[in-house]
């Protein structure tokens, strides 16, 4: 009985010794491509070696002449990853970016003042913002940024470049902007970009509304301007949403349903699994009667994605006439996604259409009146635009 014992004892010990043998050496093999080897999602039926992935980290690990930072080549894979979709409105954030990000849509940040985005792969001035250092300088919407300090933007993702163009206040960025096939360097100084939202003026009977942006208080400060201007019994409105770069998608329908009664604003259509959603007017606005406040909206190329809503859901209602030039053509939706160390995901996840249908992101919003602002007429302080606007609304 005691030898039994003794050798019931010896295979129990034996038992957890390679038990936990199997347990350590399986995790020690995870990271090689053993932990999901193969991934499929519900929209793909074609399997991923995920092992490859390990493959290559290992890879990198093991022969690479020089220190790794693990944190770095991770934040790598997921930009790469997400670079792979092809939307420049698709990015990952590091924790840096991530804060920076939202000091961007506090309306509060350090830089030139400039909006910028991918157009034609090139990186291209959206729109300046007013009184700021970029426009101040003289870029223009449109122009193509071929270079930041002498460094080629060739490929540059969008978040690359607004680190690099931004920077401590007063301290200099050099810009190598293409225009009309011409270059041209401008050496703009970093200031800090605080701008309100919206301006207003009253002149000869007519409120002037431009709007920089679509911020939390922007449809605040719109319904004050137009507080102003029935004080003084305005006989019409213009909207300037010129080099106008967007912002938040909740701004733009309040923003409209201050001018539409009722009606569809825009439509969010998700292409991958066909959902639609309509957002309509509120109903509650002050200046939706269009026989006591006609409505004349400018637009131009540097009017971008919340800003060619407002301008599609006014001119697909019916409240008003669009003058200028086509849009930018940015009608699609990002959601933030947060993750755990402080990290962002900003992804594309649907695309706007106007209330006739017409997908924003592809075509753009065409004016009723095309009207061209030239270089000649920028440099003579001219703008017949808005003498366009003032002579319809006479």
């Amino acid at each position: 009985m005691k030898n039994k014992k003794n050798l019931l004892i010896s295979l129990f010990i034996a038992f957890l010794l390679f038990s936990g043998g199997y347990v350590l050496g399986y995790a020690r093999s995870l990271p090689t491509g053993n932990i999901l080897p193969q991934i499929t999602n519900k929209f793909s039926q074609k399997p991923v070696d995920f092992g490859l992935f390990w493959k290559a980290w290992d890879t990198v690990n093991d022969k690479f002449d020089g220190n790794l930072d693990p944190q770095k080549m991770l934040y790598g894979a997921i930009s790469g990853m997400v670079q792979s979709t092809g939307d420049p409105y698709t990015e990952f954030f590091t924790p840096d970016e991530a804060k920076n990000f939202e000091n961007d849509l506090s309306g509060t940040f350090s830089g030139i003042g400039a909006e910028i985005g991918i157009k034609n792969d090139k990186l291209t001035v959206i729109a300046p913002l007013p009184d700021s250092p970029a426009a101040k300088a003289g870029l223009k919407a449109g122009d193509y940024i071929k270079k930041i300090n002498d460094e080629s933007t060739t490929g540059m993702p969008v978040d690359t470049a607004v680190m690099k163009i931004r920077g401590q206040e007063g301290t200099d960025v050099k810009l190598t902007i293409s225009r009309a096939d011409k270059d041209q360097d401008y050496t703009i100084k970093r200031a800090k970009i605080d701008v309100k939202s919206v301006k207003y003026s009253i002149d000869n009977g007519i409120l002037k509304i431009t709007v920089s942006r679509f911020d939390k208080d922007t449809a605040t400060l719109i319904r004050e301007a137009e507080d102003a201007g029935m004080s003084q019994n305005v006989r019409g409105v213009v909207l300037d949403l010129r080099n106008n770069p967007g912002g938040l998608l909740d701004s733009a329908i309040d923003v409209s349903s201050e001018f539409i009664e009722k009606g569809t604003v825009v439509s969010e259509k998700e292409e991958k699994s066909g959902k639609s959603t309509a957002s309509k007017a509120s109903g509650n606005g002050k200046m939706t009667d269009k026989g006591k406040y006609p409505l004349v909206v400018l637009i131009n190329k540097g009017s971008a994605s919340a800003s060619e809503i407002v301008a599609g859901a006014i001119h697909d209602n019916g409240r008003g006439q669009l003058v200028g030039e086509k849009s930018f053509g940015k009608g699609s939706v990002q959601e933030l996604e947060n993750l755990p160390d402080g990290s962002e995901l900003k992804i594309t996840v649907a695309h706007w259409y106007t209330p006739k249908n017409i997908n924003i992101n592809k075509a753009g919003i065409t004016p009723d009146v095309v009207v061209e602002l030239t270089d000649a007429d920028f440099n003579a302080n001219r703008d017949p635009q808005m003498d366009k606007a003032l002579e319809i609304l006479k």
